[in-house]
């Protein structure tokens, strides 16, 4: 656990600052300080001058929020363009090669490439969920980052529990391990409603009611064989079925959601949910489309997610942005949903909302936690600059990020990653795939 330099104050100067606050106030010439952990003052004009004071010349870049993934699965970055092609390539390959190869140090390994990729990408929370989530804890608390941390529960013969017993065991272990830890939040996985079924969701909504501090994540209305699921066996939703199980609360992140009808919509609205919208993977599978719109105007916090590597490939938010808002505007074939200051609200402040972390992060405010992102002009194609939300939701890239901040620790800067060996953190994941590989050749040659 890391204690951030707690008397370091830190000037960032001659930054346009997107505050991304309740007002969307902007400073295009404007300053932020930082105390310690925390963010204690921002104006246009002149900065103060504070003897001591570490000064972060920004030159007219973006200094904004960190960005929030709010679904991701970390250690599946391992498994990255893999089967591409290959239409059973979740049975082919993935699921025998979870069943085989997931351990702790494969989880870790897939963790460490992961937050090194969302670190020098600008994200600076992340919601996860997976097999061994203690470990992803631990890279998380090294790398730096703020997490929610998921242990999945599910009932197909995953990795790391046999047994609902098990899984709860290994749920009571995150706990007791990051219970109170600064950055990172543990948090209770069940994989989907199809996956658990009915009695074990009521039973993590029981253990839920026992601990309101720990989220529950959950992948939810994702595909046609969940729809099918809760119709064969009870004539009802996906997501009726997850509410008579008592699961449908304010501290559910709602995965996906891509097959909703009006009801469902109005009922995750009245239990108060929160989404987490996935386009690309979902786009990429040919799942569908969220109604995210449909989602926003009944009142529902929506946040943007990466998914896995697996799925999606890329853990960056900006792969997200254009996807997100563009599905909206095809669907109701106008350019008005979905603007691109409310697609950099989606991965910030609301994103942040999702994760009930909107009282530390998400914006940049007196009294918040310093997460803190900049980017850079330098690019081309980045100008010129009408209004800066389009140049993140269309222009921006990954590279674009040289600094980035969780409570006043620099986990990157000048593109130099400091909490993480990069080179180390590359070498373990190519190790795993090598694994795969062999392992893939053999798959094939067995058929």
């Amino acid at each position: 656990m890391h204690d951030p330099q707690a008397r370091m104050t830190i000037l960032f100067t001659n930054a346009w600052l997107l505050t991304l606050d309740d007002a969307m106030t902007a400073h295009e010439r404007g300053w932020l300080q930082v105390d310690g952990a925390t963010i204690t003052a921002l104006g246009s004009g002149a900065p103060p001058l504070i003897p001591g004071a570490e000064i972060v010349d920004c030159d007219g870049d973006f200094v904004m929020p960190g960005m929030v993934n709010t679904h991701c699965h970390m250690g599946m970055s391992v498994f990255r363009g893999l089967g591409e092609d290959v239409d059973d390539r979740l049975y082919r390959y993935i699921l025998p090669l979870e069943r085989k190869f997931v351990s702790p140090e494969m989880v870790r390994a897939g963790s460490a490439l992961s937050a090194l990729e969302m670190i020098q990408g600008g994200v600076t929370t992340v919601a996860d969920m997976y097999y061994f989530e203690t470990e992803v804890g631990r890279v998380c608390d090294e790398a730096g980052l703020r997490a929610i941390v998921g242990q999945t529960l599910a009932d197909f013969d995953p990795p790391d529990h046999k047994t609902f017993d098990e899984g709860f065991a290994r749920v009571e272990d995150l706990v007791a391990e990051f219970g109170n830890h600064p950055l990172v939040t543990p948090s209770i996985a069940p994989h989907a409603p199809y996956s658990t079924g009915r009695e074990v969701m009521a039973r993590i909504a029981q253990w839920s009611a026992d601990h309101p501090a720990v989220p529950v994540q959950m992948h939810l209305a994702e595909s046609t064989l969940e729809v099918n699921w809760a119709q064969e066996n009870y004539g009802k939703s996906t997501v009726a079925v997850t509410a008579e199980s008592g699961l449908l609360k304010p501290n559910l992140i709602c995965a996906h959601c891509l097959q909703l009808d009006d009801a469902d919509i109005a009922m995750m609205s009245e239990h108060q949910v929160c989404v987490a919208t996935n386009p690309r993977s979902n786009g990429k599978a040919g799942r569908g489309i969220a109604p995210v719109e449909k989602l926003l105007n009944g009142g529902l916090p929506v946040g943007i997610g990466s998914d896995g590597a697996m799925s999606g490939n890329t853990l960056d938010l900006f792969s997200q942005f254009a996807p997100v808002s563009m599905f909206a505007k095809l669907i109701a074939g106008s350019r008005k949903p979905l603007p691109a200051a409310q697609v950099v609200r989606m991965a910030t402040i609301d994103g942040a909302r999702v994760l009930s972390l909107n009282l530390k992060t998400g914006s940049l405010e007196p009294g918040k936690q310093a997460d803190i992102i900049r980017i850079s002009l330098d690019a081309p194609r980045l100008h010129p600059i009408y209004d800066p939300y389009s140049t993140l939701v269309f222009a921006t890239m990954p590279s674009d990020v040289t600094h980035s901040m969780v409570a006043g620790r620099w986990l990157m800067r000048d593109r130099k990653v400091e909490t993480l060996d990069p080179k180390k953190a590359l070498r373990d994941a190519l190790q795993v795939a090598e694994s795969f590989r062999a392992e893939m050749r053999a798959i094939d040659q067995n058929r």
